[in-house]
C-alpha cells in the first residue's frame, strides 16, 4: 500500500513564499542601487539571491511586479517611520520641522532602498510608455504636505503664502537627497535636515509685527 504524502500545511506554505518574495524583493533592491535600473536585470536579481531565474518568474512573474513591490515596500515603511513622529508634534511649525527631519533621517536608514526608488523613479516605466512613480504620487505628497502648511496659516504660526509652491520646493529639496548620498555616502544628514529645517522654517514663519 503506497504510503501517502505529507504535504506543507497550508500556513507554512504561505509562510514560506512571503519569505522568499520579500528575499527577492530585497535583492532586487540592492541590485538596482547597486548596478542603475537599466542593469538590474531579472539574471542579475537571481543572482544576488542565489537562486534560478525561474524561482525568480515563478513569484513574480515580471520585473513590473518586482518594481511595483518595492514601490509598496519602502512607501509603506516611510509612512511607518514618519507619521508617528510628525502625528507626536502639537504645532504646525514642530510637524513641519519633523517632517523635514524625520524624512532625512528615514533616507539615511533606508539608504539603499531609497537609492533604488530614485533609480526606478528616473528610469522605470509601464507598459503604455508612462512612468512607474508619475505625477499622480507627486500630487497625493503635496496634497499631505499642503494640509500641513494650510493648518499652520489657519493657527497664525505661519506667514501667508502659496502652499502649492512651497510642498512642492520642500520635496524637491528633501527628494534630491538619496541621489546626492549616492555620490557622497558620508555626508552628514542630519546637519543637511538642520539646515532644511532652518531654512524652511524661516520661509514660512509669520514675521513679528
Amino acid at each position: 500500500m503506497r504510503a501517502k504524502s505529507n504535504p506543507i500545511p497550508t500556513d507554512n506554505r504561505s509562510f514560506a513564499e512571503a519569505a522568499r518574495r520579500a528575499q527577492i524583493v530585497d535583492c532586487a533592491i540592492d541590485a538596482i542601487a547597486e548596478m542603475g535600473f537599466a542593469k538590474a536585470s531579472v539574471d542579475q536579481i537571481a543572482k544576488l539571491a542565489g537562486v534560478s531565474k525561474g524561482v525568480i518568474t515563478y513569484h513574480f512573474p515580471k520585473k513590473q511586479e518586482i518594481v511595483d513591490a518595492i514601490i509598496e515596500k519602502v512607501m509603506a515603511a516611510g509612512r511607518a517611520y514618519m507619521e508617528p513622529r510628525i502625528l507626536a508634534e502639537t504645532s504646525a511649525a514642530g510637524r513641519l520641522r519633523v517632517y523635514i527631519e524625520s524624512d532625512l533621517a528615514f533616507i539615511g536608514a533606508y539608504r539603499k532602498p531609497l537609492i533604488a526608488l530614485v533609480e526606478i523613479a528616473m528610469n522605470a516605466r509601464r507598459d503604455d510608455g508612462g512612468l512607474v512613480i508619475g505625477p499622480d504620487s507627486l500630487a497625493q505628497r503635496a496634497a499631505s504636505l499642503e494640509e500641513l502648511l494650510r493648518a499652520g496659516q489657519r493657527s497664525g504660526e505661519f506667514r501667508r503664502f502659496n502652499t502649492r509652491v512651497m510642498a512642492l520646493t520642500i520635496i524637491q529639496a528633501i527628494d534630491g537627497v538619496p541621489p546626492l548620498l549616492a555620490r557622497e555616502p558620508n555626508r552628514d544628514l542630519k546637519l543637511h535636515a538642520k539646515e532644511l529645517a532652518t531654512i524652511f522654517a524661516l520661509a514660512t514663519r509669520r514675521p513679528s509685527s
